[in-house]
C-alpha cells in the first residue's frame, strides 16, 4: 500500500507541474527515428543536385528536433544547407578518413564559388549538429584555386562538428562573427587552403580538440591532387588558426602544415581572445604564431612545437606592438632553420619557461632566437641547443628576468637594458 501511494504521489506531483505519464503497465510512447533521406528524394549518385532533398529532409526532422542519417554514398550539393535547431546531419564515417579513395559519405561541393561571403556549404544555429562525412571542391583544382565560401558557418549555442574530413576546403569553418557560445569541433582534418578555423563573439567556453590540416588531404591525384603546388600555396596564404573574441577558449591537440602563419590571434570590434592552448604545433611555417591582440590575462601555450622555414625571415613567434596582454609558453620546443624562435614588438609581459630554442640554419645571420624591444620579458628555465646568439634584451625593453637557462655553448645574452635585466645562473659562453 505504501509503495502504491508513493507511486500516486509521484505521478500526481508530474501533472502538478504539466507532465503527462503513461497509464500504468504502458511503456512510454518511442522518440520519432532517424529520418530516412531517401525518402525525401535524395539520389546520392554524385550527378543530381541534391541540395534541395537533402534540405526537406532536415527541416521535417527540425519539426521536433532528430537526426537525418546519409548512407554511404556521394551527394552533389551546388548550394548550401542550413540545419534547423536540434538537428544532427549525420554520414557514415566514425573518424576522419585517409585522402583515397573518396568512400563513405561523400559531399560534392559546388556552390560559393569566387563568393567568399556567400551562405556556407553548412549553415549552422543553436543545438545543431554535422558528423560522419567527407566533404570535396570537384571544380577546385590545384593550379587554378578559386576562393570558396565557408565549408562550415557557425553561431548561436552549442553546435558540434565532429568525424569530418575536408578534402580541399578554400574555408574550412568559420565560428561568428553572430554571437556564439559553447562550440565544439571534434575529431576534424583535412586540407584548408585559405583559413582553417576563424573565431569571434564566443562569450562562453568553447572547445577545439583534434583538428589537424595538411596539405596531405589534397596530395593525391586520385583526388584531382598535386602536393607540391598545394603546399605552396598554403606556406603562401594559408592561416590555419584565427582568433579573436573568444572568452576561455580550451584549444587541445591541433597541428597544421604547411602554413604561412598557424595560429593569428587578433581584435576585432567584439574583442580578442583569452584561453589555453595545450599539444599544439605548426610545421613548414614562415609563423607559427602571430599575436597582433589578446585580452589583458592572455594567452596560455603549453606543450606546443613550431617550426619555421618558408618564405623570408621564417620566424616562429611574432608578438606585434599592438598586444598589450599576457603571453605565456611553457615546455613548447622550437627548432628547424627559423632565423628566430621569438620576437616580442608587444607592451604587454611574454614569459617563456622550460622551453626549447635551437635553429641550425646553415647560414644564420647572427640575430638572437629571443628578440625582445617592448614590455617585459622572462625566460626561465631554457634550453638554447644550437649555437647562435640566445638573447637580445633590447633597448625599449622595460623588465626582463632572465634566470637558470642552459645552452649548447652557454647562453649568449645581449643586455641593452642594464639594470632593468635580472641575469642570473645561466650558462656562461
Amino acid at each position: 500500500m505504501i509503495r502504491l501511494a508513493s507511486t500516486a504521489l509521484f505521478a500526481a506531483a508530474f501533472c502538478a507541474v504539466g507532465f503527462a505519464l503513461p497509464a500504468f503497465g504502458q511503456s512510454a510512447p518511442a522518440a520519432p527515428g532517424p529520418v530516412d533521406a531517401a525518402a525525401f528524394g535524395v539520389k546520392a549518385d554524385g550527378k543530381t543536385d541534391d541540395t534541395a532533398a537533402i534540405q526537406k529532409a532536415l527541416d521535417a526532422a527540425g519539426k521536433l528536433g532528430g537526426v537525418v542519417r546519409l548512407p554511404a554514398g556521394k551527394y552533389l550539393v551546388a548550394g548550401s544547407l542550413k540545419i534547423p535547431v536540434g538537428v544532427a546531419l549525420v554520414g557514415v564515417q566514425q573518424a576522419p578518413v585517409y585522402i583515397e579513395p573518396l568512400v563513405g559519405t561523400v559531399i560534392l561541393a559546388t556552390g560559393g564559388r569566387d563568393k567568399e561571403d556567400a551562405p556556407a556549404m553548412f549553415e549552422m544555429g543553436d543545438s545543431s549538429n554535422v558528423q560522419g562525412l567527407t566533404v570535396f571542391y570537384p571544380e577546385q583544382k590545384p593550379d587554378d584555386i578559386h576562393p570558396y565560401a565557408w565549408t562550415f558557418h557557425l553561431q548561436g549555442g552549442d553546435n558540434t562538428v565532429e568525424n569530418v574530413t575536408l578534402i580541399n576546403s578554400f574555408n574550412g569553418i568559420r565560428i561568428g562573427p553572430e554571437p556564439n557560445v559553447r562550440h565544439r569541433i571534434r575529431s576534424v582534418a583535412g586540407c584548408v587552403l585559405r583559413r582553417g578555423i576563424s573565431l569571434d563573439s564566443c562569450s562562453d567556453i568553447g572547445r577545439i580538440e583534434n583538428v589537424q590540416w595538411h596539405c596531405h588531404w589534397w596530395s593525391s591525384p586520385k583526388v584531382g591532387g598535386d602536393w607540391g603546388k598545394v603546399y605552396e600555396y598554403m606556406w603562401k596564404n594559408c592561416e590555419g588558426f584565427i582568433f579573436a573574441r573568444t572568452d576561455w577558449e580550451y584549444v587541445t591537440n591541433t597541428f597544421i602544415f604547411p602554413v604561412n602563419i598557424g595560429y593569428h590571434f587578433i581584435a576585432t570590434k567584439n574583442g580578442a581572445m583569452n584561453g589555453q592552448l595545450c599539444g599544439i604545433g605548426a610545421d613548414a611555417a614562415n609563423r607559427c604564431i602571430v599575436v597582433d591582440a589578446i585580452q589583458p590575462m592572455g594567452l596560455l601555450i603549453t606543450n606546443g612545437q613550431f617550426v619555421a622555414f618558408t618564405g623570408e625571415n621564417p620566424i616562429e613567434i611574432v608578438v606585434n606592438a599592438t598586444s598589450s596582454g599576457s603571453v605565456r609558453l611553457e615546455n613548447c620546443a622550437f627548432w628547424g632553420p627559423a632565423v628566430q624562435n621569438v620576437v616580442s614588438r608587444g607592451k604587454g609581459y611574454v614569459s617563456l619557461s622550460n622551453c626549447y630554442f635551437s635553429s641550425g640554419l646553415a647560414n644564420h645571420p647572427g640575430k638572437a632566437l629571443i628578440e625582445a624591444d617592448n614590455g617585459k620579458l622572462q625566460v626561465q628555465g631554457c634550453t638554447f641547443a644550437t649555437p647562435e646568439p640566445s638573447i637580445l634584451l633590447g633597448k625599449g625593453l622595460r623588465h626582463a628576468i632572465v634566470t637558470g637557462n642552459n645552452g649548447d655553448k652557454g647562453v649568449k645574452i645581449t643586455n641593452q637594458i642594464g639594470e632593468q635585466a635580472i641575469i642570473a645562473n645561466n650558462e656562461q659562453p
